[in-house]
């Protein structure tokens, strides 16, 4: 039975995913600034009257958006349709490969084709078993190829997930926080709902391991000593994979913020003012004295009287027995 399938799934490779598509925009200046405003690039490549635009962009360029291609071929949807009726209903993203032949600049209008490249036999994996897809994307601007872009997704079937034991049969201790009752959770969290938990990857472990020790920590690339915030695997300013870390001093500003009015959400009222437990909140994006900026939350001042520029310190507060986050409070309020 997997060998027939696979046979047939296999019997699509070299079959077209896309032919003689067309990108829904010329290369152009806006994009390339918000892309780079977004991930920290700072590189004098992509401004000016001589800009080209970063490598990494060559998928946004043949991105088709809410209403897609129009040269999408048939035979990708036939593939992706045959794994759901082999019951492969999940997708992830795994991973891309690309190559760059010459910058894109702005005004060049691309054009691609992509193949379906390979499907691989049949796979377990800890989400489940399925199928790896890999399609290639040649891209062009006239007759010159500019880039190749692959990407490689898993079709799979879900595994199936070891069932806990009936609610009624597990001890307070072994319930999660969020199933517990309010008489048994710790006093201190009885009158609040939880925060959400963050999500802690190889990439962030660092800093939340400093955070535990009540310590915020930058990230500082090892090559050209360029400080980075939110963490991540690689300097945005000259691709350098090597970091080490410095403290924060604590000290910031509000450069920016927020006042969430809706959804209503207790978790995240400030502690300080309960009685406006289920009203707004604000959002704060501060600028910290090493130059980087986060979000978080300003303590101890209500959410309408947060001003951009207003002076902060940093503080950890305790959320709940396993929650500890990074916070800031009025400078005013230490003096």
């Amino acid at each position: 039975m997997d060998d027939d399938l696979t046979a047939r799934l296999k019997s699509y490779e070299g079959h077209p995913a896309a032919v003689a598509a067309t990108g829904k925009d010329p290369v152009n200046v806006p994009m390339i600034r918000h892309w780079c405003e977004a991930l920290g690039d700072a590189n004098p490549a992509y401004a000016g009257p001589d800009a080209v635009a970063p490598p990494t962009m060559l998928q946004a360029w043949t991105m088709g958006g809410l209403t897609g291609h129009t040269g999408r071929a048939q035979a990708y949807d036939e593939l992706l349709a045959l794994l759901d009726e082999s019951g492969c209903t999940s997708v992830v993203a795994t991973d891309c490969e690309q190559e760059y032949l010459r910058p894109l600049c702005p005004g060049d209008e691309i054009t691609f084709d992509t193949v379906i490249e390979s499907v691989s036999a049949r796979k377990t994996t800890k989400l489940g078993t399925g199928h790896f897809v890999t399609t290639r994307t040649d891209v062009r601007v006239g007759d010159t190829l500019v880039g190749t872009h692959r990407f490689r997704i898993l079709k799979y079937a879900p595994a199936r997930q070891k069932q806990p034991p009936p609610r009624s049969e597990r001890s307070s201790s072994e319930r999660p926080r969020s199933e517990r009752s309010s008489s048994e959770r710790p006093r201190s969290e009885r009158s609040r709902p939880l925060r959400p938990r963050p999500v802690v990857n190889r990439d962030n472990a660092g800093f939340w391991e400093g955070v535990a020790r009540h310590r915020l920590l930058i990230q500082r690339c090892a090559a050209c000593a360029t400080l980075r915030f939110p963490w991540l695997p690689g300097c945005a300013r000259c691709g350098h994979p090597d970091w080490d870390t410095v403290e924060a001093s604590g000290e910031g500003a509000v450069y920016s913020y927020v006042v969430m009015h809706h959804p209503p959400f207790p978790a995240f009222a400030d502690v300080d003012h309960a009685a406006d437990a289920a009203g707004p909140y604000a959002v704060a994006l501060v600028q910290l004295a090493e130059g980087v900026r986060m979000i978080s939350n300003v303590v101890g001042t209500p959410y309408d009287k947060v001003r951009i520029g207003m002076p902060v310190r940093l503080e950890f507060r305790s959320y709940d027995e396993e929650l500890v986050l990074p916070v800031f409070r009025a400078a005013e309020e230490d003096a």
